[in-house]
């Protein structure tokens, strides 16, 4: 078999025996095809030619660029990101028995530097949300619902315009979101989340969902067609408020996530309470913000999350 077979089985095993989601799938292939162009480049086409010497050559390359080609050096997140690709590629070699030894099993990616997260202070997230949806129209009622959540649960982006309506329950103050890996969890809403969603809900997505053309789907948060929201878009709702707060700084929507999660630890919340809030798979993850005692995760956000209440 050629490199490019053994790639393309690879992945399908990842779509259907692993359930990987559609956008690991991508990214593994993005970076197998970058491996695979590499060998090539060096006259290799199949796995079991491949030394542990090549796969850390690789590293080199991706690191060092070329200029000439316009090939732009990764960071070393983005190496160690390929890195498990490649791991993982040639491990499941091995399992399949297309090859006898996993040269790329003591390969290690380079040390990336732990930085913590850029969060907000609790003042300016509050101005941010007062900046939008002032005016009481269908958009801007959306517009608040959306920036609310995104605060009040640390929901990522796409966790947000993903939500169907059947994901809120807004009696209880609850919302079901679908992570990365099509993980879902639920977590708790603050008081003037489930206020704005209310009031999107009831006057502002049906307004949306009749200006819209033809049928309009069972998402949330939805745009002037009656479509589901863009990530460009609800991007873009978070940076016009944050310019009328007269925030100064670049502000995306991940910003509003970092703030939720510092916020919450500042306020005693324990780190692994934040995790199973953020959705971490490993605890390791949400460390970067700091470590602090345990206790159960409604208690805490309802004691510790600022707009809990």
């Amino acid at each position: 078999m050629s490199l490019s077979d053994d790639i393309g089985r690879y992945l399908d095993h990842l779509t259907v025996e692993r359930g990987a989601a559609a956008n690991t799938v991508s990214s593994y292939r993005r970076d197998l095809q970058r491996y695979a162009d590499y060998l090539a480049g060096r006259r290799t086409d199949r796995l079991a030619d491949v030394t542990g010497g090549d796969v850390r050559e690789f590293l080199v390359d991706l690191r060092r660029g070329d200029a000439e080609r316009g090939v732009v050096p990764l960071a070393d997140s983005s190496i160690a990101r390929t890195l498990v690709a490649v791991r993982g590629l040639h491990r499941f070699a091995v399992a399949e028995g297309w090859v006898d030894v996993d040269v790329a099993h003591e390969v290690s990616p380079p040390r990336t530097a732990r930085r913590l997260p850029r969060s907000l202070p609790i003042d300016q997230v509050a101005a941010i949300l007062e900046a939008v949806g002032t005016d009481g129209t269908p958009r801007s009622l959306r517009d608040r619902a959306l920036l609310e959540l995104l605060y009040s649960c640390g929901a990522r982006i796409s966790e947000a315009i993903g939500l169907d309506v059947d994901d809120l329950d807004t009696d209880s103050r609850a919302v079901r979101l679908r992570g990365k890996g099509g993980k879902e969890r639920i977590v708790p809403i603050g008081g003037p989340a489930v206020e704005a969603l209310e009031a999107y809900l009831v006057r502002g997505r049906p307004a949306l969902a009749i200006a819209g053309r033809g049928g309009v789907g069972p998402g949330v948060f939805l745009n002037a067609r009656g479509g589901r929201l863009s990530r460009q878009s609800a991007w873009q709702v978070l940076v016009s408020a944050a310019e009328r707060a007269g925030i100064g700084e670049t502000v995306s929507p991940h910003t509003l996530r970092h703030s939720f999660a510092t916020h919450l630890l500042d306020g005693g919340a324990d780190v692994r309470v934040v995790q199973e809030l953020l959705g971490h798979a490993s605890v390791t993850t949400t460390q970067v913000y700091t470590l602090v005692t345990v206790n159960t995760m409604r208690e805490v956000y309802a004691t510790a999350h600022p707009r809990a209440r």
